[in-house]
């Protein structure tokens, strides 16, 4: 069984990571930059894993597991805000949660 070289998942990781953010520094609308930041996320945990599986431990996977439960309280908390955000300015633009005050 043939298994892939450390650098290319590695290199995939970084692609991913840029991916998103650009993702969150371009982007206007809070769910776009919510779904930006969960592609850095993720780009993360390729890194960890793959690092992990090229050295033949298991460290990888355990912060894996902790970068997936971060991703969920993230996602609990941003669900929050963007309600909050549609409620009372009537749309998901990142600039009027500046005006959030109180």
């Amino acid at each position: 069984m043939a298994s892939i070289p450390a650098d290319y998942a590695l290199y995939l990781a970084l692609v991913l990571f840029l991916i998103g953010l650009f993702g969150v520094l371009l982007r206007r609308n809070v769910i776009f930059v919510l779904m930006s930041l969960e592609v850095m996320m993720n780009a993360c945990g390729l890194a960890f894993v793959s690092a992990g599986a090229a050295w033949g431990v298991a460290d990888g996977q355990i912060m894996f597991m902790l970068i997936l439960a971060l991703a969920a309280a993230e996602v609990a908390v941003a669900l929050g805000l963007v309600l909050q955000l549609q409620k009372r300015f009537r749309t998901l633009d990142i600039d009027s949660a500046s005006e959030l005050r109180g």
